[in-house]
């Protein structure tokens, strides 16, 4: 493991370092063929490009593609299961869904060009944020359908390194096995390290003499003040990954071990825009808005200009890496999660940064949204911090429900829980219940 020594491991240099005029021609070369295979090979494509009276031919430069229509998440729902393919089911090496709020599944698919793609990519993204090969990795995000346990798998292998395929749940388990085989990073989402680092500490272990020493942590929105929370109690670095089941998976962007501030994008095989979430202008670099991202190296499923609904920015500069890519700063959330609390706008990871690190509080809480006549009502659980006594708890909530009104500007409650009460995760953490009643 060379992650602390300072040593720079490269995968793919050539890609990683690229000019960006050199970029810019790759992409647009790339951009013109996966244009015309999704206009050819998928209907909502050709319809749409129709309509909009553009035809692939039209494509000179990449400024061109602004005005191409975009894709969005219920498109891919509208043809379910399969109608966003761009191939023949036999050419279909792999199918991953994600879980759908109307009880269908998003379906997703690869050719096995798609698969050498994804793993290319996934052991880049690991590589950026610190693993090397021979390093053994403890794989605790899900497998199955969701493309996060998979994908750091195949990622994992194709770097050499040696893996231990747990999936999530069983935690003392977990523990166990990271005590016995000494795997030097872990890769599951934030608030299940935070869960292993709590359950660890009951068991009386002390995770930070593991050999543990890197976190690859994705799949959720996850604030610095949380990172900072696992970099102490797991005495690792904590990094993060990017990626979304409809446009690869994970493996869409990393950050580097060297910065960790914000995520490289590799735009040898994605293009990147930031977009009024509300016009749908595109917007300048470094200007926060909605991510919009088209695969250029994805053939059974290509996505044009698909609307993560992800809040972010993009800045372009160097890096102390050495990378030349954009990177993708911290998501501030998704603009389908957005609340509207008493008129004011909020995301869950506003409150994450305030509540984490706070005396007398753990970092574990949920957001509580309730509607009372015609307004939205939001309750905090916030939960005590182990040795806080009980006749605390009414002090610690007038503490949090006036630093987020000062802070945010929003009015709240806060309701103290006791150690253990507020639910833990195993995967992506449940962080918004909503109790409106619908329709």
């Amino acid at each position: 493991m060379n992650a602390k020594s300072g040593d720079t491991y490269m995968f793919a240099p050539d890609i990683e370092t690229m000019g960006r005029d050199q970029l810019a021609q790759l992409q647009l070369a790339k951009l013109k063929k996966i244009v015309k295979h999704a206009y050819d090979n998928v209907p909502l494509y050709t319809e749409r490009l129709d309509a909009a009276g553009i035809e692939p031919g039209d494509l000179k430069s990449l400024d061109d593609y602004a005005g191409f229509p975009f894709t969005v998440k219920e498109d891919l729902r509208a043809t379910y299961p399969l109608g966003m393919f761009a191939v023949g089911r036999a050419d279909v090496a792999r199918f991953h869904a994600s879980s759908g709020t109307t009880g269908k599944p998003t379906v997703v698919g690869y050719t096995r060009e798609d698969l050498d793609v994804w793993a290319d990519l996934m052991a880049r993204c690991m590589a950026c944020a610190g693993a090397r090969p021979g390093d053994i990795l403890h794989n605790a995000y899900g497998y199955g359908l969701f493309t996060g346990g998979l994908g750091f798998h195949d990622g994992a292998e194709r770097l050499g390194m040696t893996v231990l395929p747990l999936s999530g749940g069983l935690t003392e388990r977990q523990i166990m096995l990271l005590q016995d085989f000494g795997a030097s990073i872990i890769g599951c989402t934030p608030s299940y390290a935070l869960n292993i680092a709590e359950v660890g500490e009951k068991m009386g272990v002390d995770m930070r003499a593991l050999p543990l020493e890197i976190g690859i942590h994705g799949a959720e929105p996850w604030s610095d003040e949380l990172r900072a929370e696992i970099d102490r109690r797991l005495g690792i670095k904590a990094v993060d990954i990017y990626g979304l089941s409809e446009i690869i998976g994970p493996g869409v962007a990393s950050e580097c071990i060297e910065a960790r501030d914000g995520l490289h994008a590799w735009e040898d095989c994605f293009l990147f825009e930031s977009i009024d979430p509300d016009s749908g202008a595109v917007l300048p670099m470094g200007e926060a808005g909605e991510l919009v991202i088209t695969t250029l190296a994805k053939w059974a499923q290509p996505m044009l200009r698909y609307r993560t609904r992800d809040i972010t920015r993009l800045v372009d500069g160097p890096c102390p890496c050495g990378r030349t890519h954009p990177r993708i700063m911290r998501i501030t959330g998704r603009s389908d999660d957005m609340l509207i609390i008493r008129g004011v706008n909020m995301f869950p990871s506003q409150v994450e940064s305030l509540l984490v690190g706070r005396p007398g509080i753990a970092p574990y809480y949920q957001l509580v949204v309730r509607r009372e006549g015609t307004m939205d009502t939001l309750t905090v659980e916030v939960e005590a911090a182990p040795g806080v006594a009980a006749g605390d708890y009414a002090g610690i909530a007038k503490d949090v429900e006036h630093h987020i009104k000062g802070m945010i500007g929003v009015t709240c409650s806060a309701q103290v829980m006791a150690p253990g009460e507020v639910p833990r995760s195993e995967g992506k953490a449940v962080r918004v219940r909503d109790l409106r009643k619908k329709g």
